[in-house]
C-alpha cells in the first residue's frame, strides 16, 4: 500500500469510530396536530426520540393504528452492532499498520458487505414494523393500510409526512466506505515498486535479523505485489535463487551512498563492490546507485566490482540463514 492509501484507511477508521457517538439514521414525522414534529434517532446501540418525549408519543400513535411499540431492547441488532463496528475499526487499524494489499482488499470487502447487510436489515425492520399490524385491537382501522416508513426520502402516512435520512454517523460510515474504495484504487493503480523501510522495525525475510541500516537493505516485489524485505544483498540473492520461476517481479537494493533514509535502485541497474572498506552487515557485497558509482567507490576504498548476475550465479558467496 502507498502511504496515501494507508492514511485514507486511517481516515476511514476515524469516521467509522464516530458512529459510536453519532446517530446513524433520523426519522421525522410532521402533522398538523404536531407542528413541531416528532422524530427518532437510530444509534449503533439504541433508538431514542429527537426530543425527550418523542419516542413515547410515537408509540402512543402507533397503538391507535395497531402497530407494535418501538422497544430498543427487543431489537437484537442493537446488541450486535457495537461489536461488529468495533471489529471493523480494529481491522482497519491493522490494515493501516500492516500496509498489505491483501488485507486492504479483504477489509474493504468486509466493510462493504456489512454496510450492505445493515442497510438491508434496516429496510427489513421498517417493512416488518409497518406491516405487522394488530387490526383486531386497533382503534383506527383502515383496511389494507400499511405504515412502513421510507428507507430514504419522504412518504405520506395518513395525515403524517414521514421523512427518513442518514444522520451524521450514517453519513460518516458512507464516507468511510468511499475512502476505503479510494484506498483500494490508489493501491491497485500504484506503479509496482518497493515500499518504504522502517529501520529497527522491519526484519529480513530470509535470515529474520532486524534491518537497522537502510544503506544495505534490499527488497523483492513478487508477481502478486507482495514486498519482501532483506537486510543485505546476499539475503535477497539467496531468496531470488530459490524462488519458484515467475514469482519474482522486481528486485531492488539500497544505495550505500545515500545519506538519509533509503534510496532504492533496481538491482540490475546497480553496481556492487566486494571486499572494500565499506562493509555491509554480513560483509559483502555492497550496492551502489550505478556501476560507475561502484567503480569509483572501489577506487577510493578498495575492493572488486561485480554485477548483479554474478552475485546471483555465485552460490559460494551467498550466506545462508544458518550462517547468520
Amino acid at each position: 500500500m502507498t502511504s496515501r492509501a494507508r492514511w485514507l484507511v486511517v481516515a476511514a477508521v476515524t469516521l467509522l469510530a464516530s458512529a459510536f457517538v453519532l446517530p446513524l439514521w433520523r426519522v421525522d414525522l410532521l402533522a398538523p396536530q404536531y407542528p413541531e414534529g416528532l422524530g427518532m434517532l437510530i444509534r449503533i446501540d439504541g433508538v431514542e426520540g429527537i426530543k425527550e418525549h418523542d419516542l413515547h408519543s410515537i408509540n402512543n400513535l402507533n397503538h391507535y393504528i395497531g402497530m407494535k411499540a418501538i422497544d430498543p431492547d427487543a431489537i437484537p441488532e442493537l446488541r450486535w452492532m457495537p461489536w461488529i463496528l468495533g471489529a471493523l475499526v480494529l481491522g482497519g487499524l491493522g490494515v493501516a499498520a500492516s500496509g498489505r494489499r491483501a488485507t486492504l482488499y479483504a477489509w474493504t470487502a468486509a466493510l462493504g458487505l456489512l454496510l450492505g447487510v445493515g442497510f438491508w436489515d434496516y429496510w427489513r425492520w421498517g417493512y416488518d414494523y409497518g406491516h405487522d399490524i394488530d387490526r383486531a385491537h386497533a382503534i383506527i382501522k383502515i383496511p389494507d393500510m400499511t405504515y412502513s416508513p421510507p428507507l430514504i426520502g419522504s412518504k405520506k402516512l395518513l395525515n403524517f409526512t414521514a421523512t427518513s435520512w442518514p444522520a451524521s454517523g450514517g453519513i460518516g460510515m458512507g464516507l468511510a466506505a468511499g475512502l476505503a474504495v479510494a484506498a483500494v484504487f490508489l493501491t491497485a493503480c500504484a506503479p509496482a515498486g518497493p515500499r518504504s523501510l522502517r529501520p529497527g522495525e522491519d526484519a529480513c525475510d530470509y535470515c529474520r535479523m532486524e534491518i537497522t541500516d537502510p544503506r544495505f537493505a534490499a527488497q523483492v516485489v513478487t508477481s502478486t505485489g507482495k514486498q519482501v524485505l532483506f537486510d543485505s544483498v546476499e539475503c535477497m540473492a539467496s531468496y531470488v535463487r530459490t524462488a519458484s520461476p515467475g514469482t519474482v517481479r522486481e528486485t531492488w537494493v539500497g544505495d550505500a551512498q545515500a545519506t538519509r533514509g533509503v534510496r532504492w535502485v533496481r538491482a540490475s541497474a546497480a553496481g556492487y563492490v566486494v571486499g572494500g572498506a565499506l562493509q555491509a552487515p554480513m560483509g559483502q557485497p555492497v550496492a551502489f546507485g550505478s556501476p560507475a558509482a561502484a567503480t569509483a567507490a572501489a577506487a577510493r576504498q578498495g575492493g572488486t566490482t561485480v554485477s548483479w548476475d554474478a552475485i546471483i550465479a555465485d552460490s559460494a558467496g551467498i550466506a545462508s540463514p544458518a550462517g547468520h
